[in-house]
């Protein structure tokens, strides 16, 4: 679990490898010098900037195996108003990493979600009162369920707490599928992701939020997509089909897993050279226009 440096003076612990750990690395913080460097990487290069936080901090196990408890903002807001204070450009806060529903590893009931977000939202709020452009505040970076995501939006609407919905996208399954070629070259699987999509464009405009749809990790193969496909020219097939699908349910913005990492990202792990995918990204006007 990643945490935040929050006095300059106290050891921040960076992670290290650990085949034992979940993920196979032990927990690990963001320090305030690592957190410069990426912004003034981020300054170079034009990025723009969403940033997921940590929401698990204070949770406590339920009977269930689910998380519960509210959220323990104090570190995430120390990360914040640091951020703001140092005059850093940032496009939005994003809540969490893929908890909702049934979870990936954990998760949390939606109700205990929409609370800690409002609760987030105020803090945004209050930290970016004389700032112009607040940041956006985007949740929950999850797989899509559709009651999961309908008790949430119904929960939040009302505070206007979410400017935007943000799901998940692994439609041609698991990396080690030795059939992934024939699936990314299937018209008729890769349709399969219009129900997502079309539903969760359904559900927004049911509910009446103003929130936005956003996919807000798609590599196509989870566990780091497959060596020799999706890191090569047959990839294009499933990613351009589904930027198109994005955009015909009313997406307005698709973020790509990843610029670089595993074997689904854009540049190559070792040689930093872009892979087939790199010259196909395409962000979508959203994200560089206030929503």
């Amino acid at each position: 679990m990643v945490t935040y440096q929050t006095d300059p003076n106290k050891v921040c612990k960076p992670f290290v490898a650990n085949a034992s750990a979940y993920f196979g690395y032990s927990d690990g913080c963001l320090s305030f010098a690592r957190w410069d460097e990426l912004h003034e990487f981020f300054n170079k290069t034009g990025a723009v900037v969403v940033f997921g936080l940590n929401a698990l901090n204070g949770r406590i196990t339920l009977a269930d195996g689910s998380l519960g408890g509210p959220w323990n903002h104090t570190n995430a807001e120390s990360l914040i108003r640091y951020t703001a204070k140092k005059g850093y450009t940032m496009l939005g806060w994003e809540f969490g990493n893929e908890l909702s529903g049934e979870g990936v590893g954990t998760r949390i009931h939606a109700a205990q979600y929409a609370e800690d977000v409002i609760k987030l939202k105020s803090l945004v709020d209050q930290i970016y009162q004389d700032i112009p452009d607040e940041p956006l505040l985007i949740a929950p970076a999850g797989f899509y369920e559709e009651n999961w995501y309908g008790e949430f939006i119904d929960l939040t609407k009302s505070s206007s707490s979410v400017n935007v919905i943000s799901h998940h996208l692994y439609s041609l399954g698991s990396g080690k599928d030795e059939h992934l070629v024939r699936n990314i070259l299937d018209p008729f699987y890769l349709d399969g992701v219009s129900w997502t999509l079309s539903n969760l464009s359904a559900l927004i405009k049911r509910t009446g939020t103003s929130a936005a749809a956003w996919v807000g990790e798609a590599g196509g193969a989870y566990g780091g997509g497959r060596h020799l496909v999706t890191d090569s020219f047959v990839s294009s097939f499933w990613y351009l089909d589904q930027l198109a699908l994005s955009s015909k349910y009313g997406t307005k913005t698709y973020c790509r897993q990843s610029l670089i990492g595993e074997c689904y990202g854009l540049l190559d792990t070792n040689t930093f050279k872009p892979n087939p995918d790199y010259y196909r990204y395409h962000v979508y006007p959203a994200l560089s226009q206030r929503l």
